[in-house]
């Protein structure tokens, strides 16, 4: 996430915010402190809200309902 967050520093600005769910990758200590070090802060969106962030929350149901919920796991593993 850093390498990917460096890339959009570099190529378009350091943002006042970035705006996410609450997922591990963007909740993680290591990943806020890089942010922070930039000068930008964390802004999450509440569990549960997709009024904060349609545009991600709509991408991330069709994502489930395309690809994810398509395959059949038989065990944890395998998933």
């Amino acid at each position: 996430m850093i390498e990917l967050l460096r890339e959009l520093f570099v190529s378009r600005g350091i943002p006042a915010y970035i705006r996410s769910n609450n997922g591990p990758e963007f909740v993680a200590a290591t990943l806020r402190q890089w942010i922070a070090a930039f000068g930008a802060k964390t802004a999450y969106i509440e569990p549960g809200s997709p009024s904060e962030n349609g545009y991600c929350e709509s991408f991330n149901g069709k994502l489930c309902d395309e690809l994810i919920n398509g395959d059949l796991f038989y065990t944890l593993k395998e998933a």
